[in-house]
């Protein structure tokens, strides 16, 4: 679906289509031609006019990046040529300007570290709610099968500050690596519940639940797409505050608007 067609169907004002673009993707799937893939991926980013960041891992593909909407859309045709890319799923929001300065195309060894190279979520997905589900679920504090459902903040304490679910569990962790231990510590705290695990943009929260279905935590979700698709889809009930992003525009509102003069 093409950038103009998301904008229409998430209802997006059509003066939007004169302002800048942003996209957010991932997808783990395994890339074990990353020197070749990385100056391709660069030239096709260049060629296009977008500025951002590209992480290439192993395991996988994590991008932000932002410029003119023909610039998305040809980069986004380029990449999902690729078959391996061809499904790949883009999270949109629009600013007055962009909001990086330049662009990077970085080999990582994981396109979000955690240290645990068991968990591959190639190879298989927890359980996923998806945004509306998960707001009537929240509406109603509890899930289909009327468990309590705990909403678990899986981002770095000072994202967190910025804005989270209301009552979300956040064991104030400064770094993904830290999670897990975090888990091993606090697990009684979530036995006979619900529990969806939640990031910004989809990626922390897949191999988090996949890291406590691994010690034994029962009835894990993670949120499909994240807060940014949450928003995207249900305006952010539920959610207090505003999202962090890794960019210059600093917070995003439940509406994907950054703040005023950002």
């Amino acid at each position: 679906m093409s950038v103009v067609e998301l904008n229409q169907e998430n209802g997006v004002a059509a003066a939007a289509a004169a302002t800048v673009v942003n996209i957010a993707a991932y997808k783990f799937v395994t890339l074990d031609d990353r020197d070749e893939l990385r100056p391709r991926v660069r030239a096709w980013a260049e060629e296009a006019g977008l500025k951002g960041t590209v992480l290439l891992a192993p395991e996988g593909i994590n991008l932000f990046l932002a410029g003119a909407s023909a610039g998305v859309e040809d980069f986004l045709g380029r990449l999902r040529a690729d078959p391996r890319f061809a499904d790949l799923e883009v999270k949109v929001s629009h600013s007055d300007a962009v909001p990086f300065g330049k662009l990077l195309v970085k080999l990582k060894r994981e396109i979000i570290r955690m240290d645990h190279p068991a968990i591959r979520p190639e190879d298989r997905r927890a359980p996923s709610v998806d945004a509306h589900t998960l707001a009537r679920w929240l509406a109603a504090g509890v899930d289909d099968a009327g468990r309590p459902v705990v909403m678990l903040d899986t981002r770095n304490d000072f994202e967190v500050d910025a804005g989270t679910f209301e009552g979300a569990i956040d064991w104030r962790i400064q770094r993904f690596t830290q999670f897990p231990d975090a888990v091993l510590r606090h697990r009684e705290q979530l036995a006979g519940k619900t529990v969806v695990s939640f990031c910004t943009g989809g990626i922390r929260c897949e191999k988090a639940a996949l890291f406590m279905q691994d010690v034994g935590v029962e009835h894990v979700y993670q949120l499909e797409g994240g807060i940014l698709k949450y928003f995207e889809e249900t305006g952010g009930p539920g959610f207090k505050g505003r999202c962090f992003v890794f960019d210059g525009r600093d917070t995003l509102g439940p509406d994907l608007a950054p703040e005023a003069g950002a």
